[in-house]
């Protein structure tokens, strides 16, 4: 009797122990393939939320699977990699096919008369307003205070996993995500054009750079790694290097609209720019295309916009597009302690130094900034014939944003 409990306990613990095998090896994108390619290597702070627990005190489940990743680690160290190669340079300005970048063009000058920044100091300052924000208990919004675990699976899919080299990158539209994904696209490999890997980002076609099924997204993981899912982020969460980049939360409002409403956009008519005319601009019978609508001078204004924002039934529809909705709500910055915070205001210097700490630099370069990219010294016109109340609305709905990522409160826009 002793015999076969035995002789079932070890076919158990046979079993198991090869499942977890085949989860980490068998998966073509798993993280049995990838190499810590970065130059991170600070302690992360006693108040860091990130994973929820110290690297030495995960659960045992962790720390097994910890062990096993960096078992395949050490195997796959002397497996030489083409993505050491230097870039091969090919055409370096693209046919432009896509509408808004069609408008909006590429700024290929070299900004060599920039002054260097501090960045090192820089990302020390960025993740310390950030780090003190998300432990002030005086300073809350919603979300700020569930855990790691607490975050609903469908809101972690702005997370990208590049497996290849370590790194995590929490996409926010209309903060050079779409040049983002492109590198990301590249360093992870992603993406083939006739059987090859793309090397240079602006190769990439814009309808494959914002296709779901392209990115390794931490919402996916479920479906890849079943209960193991959650073990698994919290471990890349504490080895990867993580980074986003954010943007005055005002400036990414109008760039937004600028992008979704000023622009032919058919699916944002059909399901944001037709509501919005019949509510707040008190259209009805409205054409049934945006290339009718705009022929006909029907568009949405940015008044209209702001009223859609804080009307109170908009979220009881549904949730804030991702190209509106709140960074805290698409990165959960209090939740996951990231390694670097870049900013489109210092976009070309913020990109250069992090690709440095990546050791990508060598691989590719970052793609250039649209020539005319929604400015900050914008706001004042924007929001000229926008009612004082709900400027201050709308700043109140926006406040963790401003204050996370240190932007100055706008002060000029909140006062008669």
């Amino acid at each position: 009797m002793t015999k076969a409990r035995l002789l079932r306990l070890s076919v158990v613990l046979v079993s198991i122990f090869m499942i977890l095998l085949i989860i980490v090896y068998w998966d073509n994108v798993g993280t049995a393939h990838f190499y810590l390619h970065t130059s991170f290597s600070r302690p992360h702070s006693p108040g860091a939320i990130a994973a929820g627990e110290d690297w030495e005190t995960l659960p045992d489940v962790d720390e097994f699977l910890a062990k096993l990743l960096s078992s395949s680690l050490k195997q796959n160290s002397s497996i030489p990699r083409k993505t050491e190669q230097l870039l091969v340079q090919g055409s370096n300005k693209p046919v432009v096919s896509n509408l808004e970048e069609n408008v909006r063009g590429y700024d290929w000058s070299t900004h060599k008369d920039r002054n260097s920044l501090d960045q090192e100091k820089l990302q020390v300052e960025r993740q310390r307003t950030l780090r003190e924000f998300c432990a002030n208990s005086s300073f809350t919004f919603p979300t700020k205070e569930r855990s790691f675990d607490d975050i609903p699976n469908y809101e972690l899919n702005h997370l990208i996993v590049d497996d290849r080299h370590g790194v995590i990158y929490c996409y926010v539209p209309k903060v050079a995500c779409t040049n983002w994904k492109r590198v990301m696209i590249v360093l992870s490999e992603s993406l083939l054009d006739q059987g090859v890997p793309y090397r240079n980002p602006l190769d990439i076609p814009r309808e494959h750079v914002h296709n779901t099924s392209t990115h390794l997204t931490f919402n996916k993981f479920w479906r890849r790694y079943g209960k193991f899912s959650r073990h698994l982020m919290k471990i890349k969460l504490k080895k990867y290097t993580k980074f986003l980049f954010v943007r005055d939360p005002f400036v990414r409002l109008i760039s937004a609209f600028r992008s979704k409403f000023e622009l032919e956009n058919e699916d944002f008519y059909q399901r944001f720019a037709i509501p919005m005319l019949k509510l707040y601009s008190n259209h009805t019978n409205l054409p049934t295309s945006v290339s009718e609508a705009f022929g006909a001078g029907l568009k949405v204004s940015f008044s209209d916009f702001i009223q859609y924002l804080l009307d109170p039934r908009t979220e009881k529809m549904a949730p804030f597009n991702e190209h509106w909705r709140q960074v805290y709500r698409l990165c959960h910055p209090c939740q996951i302690d990231y390694d670097f915070i870049g900013k489109l205001e210092t976009l070309d210097e913020d990109a250069a130094y992090l690709l440095q700490l990546l050791k990508v630099d060598r691989l590719l370069r970052f793609p250039p900034s649209y020539r005319n990219r929604t400015a900050s010294s914008w706001e004042d016109n924007w929001f000229a014939k926008i009612p004082l109340a709900w400027r201050q609305q709308l700043y109140k709905l926006y406040e963790a944003d401003f204050v996370l990522f240190g932007y100055p409160k706008p002060e000029n826009l909140l006062k008669d």
